[in-house]
């Protein structure tokens, strides 16, 4: 039997592997059995994010004094402690404490938090005596600017602080939800400031709207509904 090099293995090793994960579009296309996903028909609804901490009760404190709900603090001896928190208007918590995760305290990076007025939301945290950043926006080839966007368009204005820990989360505005990123049928608000925000936006097309047929709209409730379930959902709005 011929024996090889070392090398000569080596090189037929690395080709037998390159082989193996060369997986083209056919193959791919064979393995899924089709070109399209099949659509999703379970809901799978994002509930909890971990992150690591090296103090549960500083950890604690400080989401408490963000004026986060508390859902739970369980602990089973000095093995294992979950502490749970829901930021306001959420329907993902955090959960932190001992035995959870091995991941190094800290390591959470850009946990985002929406918010519908990121300058209100800043000037809160600064009331709860937070380190958060100045609001910033990203301004194409300029890099990050200070400042909202200029137009205060969605999902282009941020601000950003930290836990004792040093994970970070970062705000971002969203006032209107890009096309398909929301189910007509899930249109909710956090509050009756944001539900007074949507009918002004409602009632100034509206008076569009009336202009155009040149008539009162005795159904105006009705299109203040349409107007209000499309623009949250991203779709396209009556005229």
């Amino acid at each position: 039997m011929r024996r090889l090099s070392s090398q000569a293995c080596i090189a037929q090793i690395r080709a037998r592997e390159a082989k193996e994960f060369d997986v083209n579009t056919d193959q791919a296309r064979s393995v899924t059995g089709s070109d399209t996903p099949a659509p999703q028909t379970v809901d799978t609804k994002l509930e909890v994010i971990t992150i690591p901490v090296s103090d549960a009760d500083r950890a604690k404190r400080f989401y408490g004094g963000l004026g986060w709900r508390l859902d739970a603090d369980i602990a089973a001896a000095n093995a294992f402690r979950l502490v749970q928190f829901t930021p306001r208007g959420s329907s993902c918590s955090v959960q932190f404490g001992r035995g959870l995760t091995a991941a190094v305290p800290g390591s959470a990076q850009r946990i985002y938090l929406v918010v519908a007025d990121i300058e209100a939301a800043r000037a809160e945290l600064m009331a709860q005596r937070v380190a958060v950043s100045e609001v910033f926006h990203l301004s194409g080839s300029r890099g990050q600017e200070s400042g909202p966007d200029p137009a205060r368009a969605s999902y282009a204005s941020f601000a950003s602080f930290s836990d004792p820990d040093g994970n970070g989360w970062l705000l971002q505005e969203v006032r209107v939800r890009l096309p398909g990123r929301v189910e007509a049928g899930d249109t909710t608000f956090r509050s009756s400031s944001e539900l007074a925000a949507a009918l002004r936006r409602a009632e100034a097309a509206h008076a569009e709207h009336e202009k155009r047929t040149g008539q009162r709209d005795e159904k105006w409730a009705d299109w203040y509904a349409d107007y209000i379930v499309r623009k949250h959902a991203g779709e396209q709005l009556p005229l």
